[in-house]
């Protein structure tokens, strides 16, 4: 029987902002250097490669802002001539792990169990499977067949947002509930090689990695204070998958530093403009990290510090771009060196669309 209490701590919770209580990511174990990739290229696709395209593949994978990535493979023999459906089985197995590893590791940091879960949010663009993942990660670790859950596809490397915002609405609709975001992707499950700018690009700079939080109304975490969002369907084919004989084939500009620079600007004053605030106000800012020259782009055009960007360069150097839950790794660095009570945070995420999603934290 529910106590007077227990009804005011509802009311409570139903009235106070939702929180991002938990945040945990994971990665698959084979790493990989930038050397390693830039060699097996050259071995597999010189002859399909321009000899201006060689040297622009050892150009930008000698570049230093990535050093390291993960894959989602036992050998990266496994990426030639690949079969589809074997492909498809890959992204399976490893999504619904590495999500799991995931939610397990962010149910920890907060002391929960898998039976105070209500709801399920995933999001992915590197497969697609029917069922979903979501499907799969209530079997492997026995959630609730009454939970509420959602898969969520299509929005690219911005796709983590939407998602927390699908969560925000589950867990103003459950009151004193729990629910699960997943944010994962195999980017490896897309990789196609040609004599293709974007795609000797997307090969020096995606990853693959999972990122799983916990919402919920209680007090720990950071509050979701506001969202805002800006699409530009003008721009899709500058940032896009495309189908090439049934296959999924990444497609970037050479203008996208400009374009989403010139988006996110815009998306940041939506949501700093009606609540009073100023690009000073904000100490904390998470980044998706979409590549060197993208970094560098936003930080001229909204005006920040390199110190302010260091996260966000440190997981792409350490990580590489891992799509949609990237973002979450760069919050996670920055909740590990430490935010003080009050501080504000932004993160920002952009992609496919071309889309343009912040979320206002603060902790």
């Amino acid at each position: 029987m529910r106590t007077l209490n227990d009804e005011i701590s509802s009311l409570n919770s139903k009235n106070g902002k939702v929180r991002l209580a938990s945040v945990a990511v994971a990665t698959p174990p084979y790493r990989i250097s930038q050397a390693q990739a830039a060699a097996f290229l050259v071995k597999h696709y010189s002859d399909k490669l321009s000899q201006r395209s060689l040297a622009i593949l050892r150009k930008i994978f000698a570049h230093p802002s990535v050093s390291q990535r993960h894959l989602a493979v036992e050998d990266l023999e496994c990426l030639v001539n690949e079969y589809p459906d074997s492909r498809v089985a890959r992204f399976t197995h490893w999504a619904v792990d590495l999500s799991s590893q995931a939610i397990v590791k962010a149910l920890n940091q907060v002391g929960l169990k898998i039976d105070d879960v209500s709801g399920l949010v995933v999001n992915t663009c590197t497969g697609y499977i029917c069922p979903g993942i979501s499907t799969y990660i209530i079997e492997k670790l026995g959630l609730s067949n009454q939970i509420r859950a959602h898969d969520l596809v299509g929005s690219g490397c911005g796709g983590l947002v939407p998602n927390l915002q699908v969560c925000e609405d589950m867990v103003k609709g459950y009151g004193d509930k729990v629910i699960l975001s997943v944010s994962v992707e195999i980017c490896s499950a897309t990789f196609q090689m040609a004599d293709d700018l974007s795609l000797i690009l997307s090969n020096a700079i995606f990853a693959d990695g999972v990122a799983a939080s916990v919402l919920w109304h209680r007090p720990q975490g950071l509050a979701l204070v506001a969202s805002a969002s800006r699409y530009d369907p003008k721009s899709r084919d500058d940032i896009r998958y495309i189908y090439k004989n049934g296959q999924l084939h990444n497609q970037l500009s050479a203008f996208l530093p400009e374009i989403v620079s010139k988006t996110v600007a815009k998306v940041v004053m939506d949501l700093l403009k009606p609540r009073g605030l100023r690009i000073e106000d904000i100490k904390h800012w998470a980044f998706h990290p979409g590549g060197e020259k993208v970094i560098n782009a936003i930080r001229d055009e909204i005006g920040l510090s390199e110190t302010q960007l260091q996260a966000t360069r440190n997981i792409l150097a350490e990580y590489g771009n891992m799509s949609s839950p990237t973002v979450l790794f760069v919050l996670r660095r920055i909740l590990d060196n430490g935010i003080a009570p009050g501080d504000w945070c932004i993160m920002i995420v952009f992609g496919a669309g071309l889309c343009a999603h912040a979320l206002l934290l603060r902790a």
